[in-house]
């Protein structure tokens, strides 16, 4: 039941890359649950919470691709190790490694968080207009 939600969180994260649709990752989440990453820890709430993250990560960057190095599947969730590479709305090169948890039941997910280096990302995606 983990892997389907797993391999089905993956290929809807590549297509929000792709085409900044939300839509396939919102439908993956439970009514209740829980959605952020290391700056906002389960701030977001549902379907719609979901989707509001989602849409407002994807819109942070330019052109973003992520590529999975590890993926760990248990009985009631997921841990999946990346590397991001793509561009900050400036045009700069990013690229930054974390990790994603995923709580999963009744095959929805029902958590997510990213843990990472947000002051590294920062770094990398603050304006090119002082260099």
């Amino acid at each position: 039941m983990s892997e389907q939600v797993t391999n089905d969180f993956i290929s809807a994260l590549q297509t929000l890359e792709a085409t900044r649709d939300a839509g396939p990752l919102t439908a993956l989440y439970s009514s209740k649950a829980k959605s952020g990453n290391v700056i906002a820890p389960d701030q977001f709430e549902g379907p719609d919470g979901a989707h509001q993250f989602w849409t407002e990560y994807r819109g942070a960057f330019g052109e973003t691709k992520s590529e999975f190095r590890n993926i760990i599947i248990g009985a009631q969730g997921a841990a999946l190790e990346w590397t991001t590479t793509g561009t900050s709305l400036a045009g700069k090169p990013v690229q930054y490694s974390g990790v994603t948890l995923l709580e999963i039941s009744e095959q929805k997910v029902t958590r997510s968080c990213a843990y990472f280096d947000p002051g590294a990302l920062g770094r990398q995606m603050a304006s090119d207009s002082t260099e």
